[in-house]
Formats: C-alpha cells, structure tokens, sequence
C-alpha cells in the first residue's frame, strides 16, 4: 500500500487530487458540529497535500440521512484551513470551482450519499468523480469496510494512494493484532452474534479479553444469570468462550429500576425489572492489576450505556489505562465519545482510532475492500 507522503517533492505541485476523507462528524438540531475529533485526524494528509501545493477536492459522507449535508462540516473546517464549499457532487457548480482552484486551495464538496450510487458502487459515478482530478487518496478509514463508489470503484480510474492516517490506522491495528505478552483486551457494544468471531481470536492472541457492555449481558444470560429488562443477543456465547482461561466478565454491575435510579448488585442477584445499564466498582478494582501489568492494550467498547449518563466505570477503565505505559489502541465511535464525556486527557490514552466497524472487521479479517485495492 503505498501512502501519498512517498510522492517526490514536487511532483504534487498544481496536482487536483482527490481526497477521500473520515468527515462524518456528529451534528446537532442546530445544524452545529459537535465534535471534531474525525476532522483532526484528517489534518496531516491535508496539510501535507497543501504543504506541497496540491489542489485539494475534498470527498466525504455524513450521517445516514442521503438528504444530509456537509455544510456544517464545511464550517467546521474553516475553523482550521481556507475551505471552499460546493453543494453539488458534479456539474457546473463543481466544474467552475475545480477550474478556477489554485495550488493549495482546498474545495469541499456535497454529501457523496446524495447519490445513490456512492453506495451502490458504480464505475460511471467513479468515473465521473475521477474526471475532477489527477489522482486519488483515501483517508477515510471509517469507510474503508465498505464496497463503494469511493472506496473500491474509483481506484480503477486514477492513480491512488493510502491517505497518513489510514497507513498510521493499519500499523496500529496490525500491532493489535500481534500484541505479544502481556496483552489485555476490552470489548463492549452488543450483538454477540457479529462479535463472536472476534471474541474468539481475541482469546487466542491476548492473555486477557474482558467482555463488557451488552455483550456481558449475554454472558450472564448464558450461564443462567438473571439479566431482567437487559439488552440480550440473537445467539449466546457457548463453553469454548465462557470456559476459556483467558475469558473475564463483569463481577458487579449497574442496574437501572423501572424509577430511574441506580444501583450496584451482583449479578446473580439482578431482579425481573431491573436493566443492566454498566459495571460496578468491583470490576474495575478486579482489571485493575491485569491493565497495570499489560503490555499492549486494545479498548474497543464503552462499559455501560454513556448516552444515558453511565460514564462514571468507563472513566475509571480510561484513567487506568492512562496511566499505564502499554501500547495502546482504542477505537470505535462510542468508546471515543463516551472517552470525551470522561474528561480523561487524549494524549494519554495511545492511539484512537477514527473506525468503529472498520477497526472491529480489520482485527478480524487484516484486510479490507478499500485497502485491498491499494495494495
């Protein structure tokens, strides 16, 4: 996979190049972006790309809505770069504005799910984007799962290259996929029939994979725990994970009772209306040891349900883990939102992924669609 930063000195001068990036950024009713942590993570191709003259037309997808657009994100953007904004993916709107681009400008242009065929994965959509530009980076790690126009297609009609950030996205998670010892994995979220691939290879390359989040419902539910009102899977984890010796699973938790208030119990003794909603005091006293002494550590999953206000156990995990002098690799939307909420300095933390199921399905697999056809 060869990266843009291998291009000569030079060579980028005058260059259109079309920038594939990671700017789905979550935004309010007020139309305001809230968060801009994808956007920082794109800043070094960008400024690599403008650093050596480049003519930038920035692509990117936003939210699930095909009517959403990227002008927040274009005013987010201008907070930090000299950013031309185009409501249209092709036509005279975007014509015009490629044409009269200098060496060094930056255009942005429409929400590239306006067009149906972005995920269809259509050569004719390819084509007609390649048709803007000399050649083709993608940086959009959260994506790069996905068989799209963008992510597969356009490779076929200009030369292209891997953005900085998803090169750094692959070193870092090809590492979390060799830890070494003493290694210690945490996994939240929920449907256990997608994770339980996953779950199982985490168990043969790290010495210790804590199971949390709603897949530790599962576990109970599994073992024949009450889980009451709790978020339970299609499928539940069988003998050859719950017996593992490297296997751990939350020894309290937090339930939510029909009233709305909280309360720490174990889990055998988790009533029929209560709903597990995070772990408890005594399971982050139990990690405890195992995060101190690992080596390598990969995060990916909040402990409890954050957008509820259940943050207090994932800061307790986050401060731990800044403290330790591991490796560390965290990753997925929620753990880095929920994170945010903690208060718990980023620097400290390692290297924070912009994929969520694109890091999950990289662990997983080594390889995805989007990388595969720039190797």
């Amino acid at each position: 996979m060869k990266c843009i930063d291998e291009i000569p000195a030079g060579e980028l001068k005058g260059k259109r190049v079309l920038l594939r990036a990671g700017l789905d950024l979550p935004v309010n009713d007020e139309g305001e972006v809230t968060d801009v942590f994808r956007l920082k993570q794109s800043f070094a191709t960008i400024k690599f790309l403008i650093k050596n003259e480049a003519r930038v037309i920035v692509i990117a997808k936003i939210g699930r809505d095909p009517k959403a657009t990227m002008a927040p994100v274009a005013k987010a953007m201008k907070a930090y770069f000299s950013v031309f904004f185009v409501p249209a993916l092709s036509g005279p709107l975007v014509n015009d504005a490629v044409t009269a681009m200098k060496d060094g400008n930056i255009v942005l242009l429409e929400n590239l799910q306006q067009d149906p065929r972005e995920i269809e994965g259509s050569d004719a959509f390819a084509q007609e984007l390649a048709s803007l530009a000399d050649m083709y980076v993608n940086d959009a790690f959260p994506s790069i799962h996905r068989e799209s126009t963008t992510m597969v297609n356009i490779t076929k009609f200009l030369p292209s290259y891997a953005g900085i950030l998803v090169r750094e996205e692959v070193r870092q998670i090809d590492a979390a996929r060799a830890p070494g010892h003493l290694s210690f994995a945490i996994l939240g979220g929920a449907k256990f029939e997608t994770k339980a691939p996953l779950i199982k290879l985490l168990l043969e390359k790290y010495d210790r994979v804590f199971v949390t989040g709603a897949l530790a419902n599962d576990v109970f539910k599994a073992r024949g725990l009450p889980v009451g009102r709790s978020l339970i899977s299609k499928e539940l984890p069988d003998a050859s994970i719950l017996e593992h010796s490297n296997f751990l699973a939350p020894v309290d938790v937090t339930v939510e009772r029909p009233d709305g208030q909280s309360h720490v119990k174990k889990p055998q003794d988790v009533e029929a209306d209560d709903k597990i909603v995070d772990i408890g005091p005594d399971t982050v006293a139990m990690l405890s040891p195992h995060i101190a002494s690992a080596k390598f550590i990969l995060w990916a999953g909040p402990t409890g349900m954050y957008e509820s206000g259940y943050i207090h156990y994932t800061q307790g995990i986050a401060e731990l883990i800044a403290k330790s002098e591991a490796q560390k690799v965290i990753g997925g939307g929620d753990t880095i939102a929920a994170i945010e909420k903690t208060g718990v300095a980023q620097e400290s933390l390692g290297f924070l992924s912009t994929g969520g199921g694109a890091m999950l399905e990289y662990l997983l697999k080594g390889t995805l669609p989007g990388i595969e056809v720039l190797s």
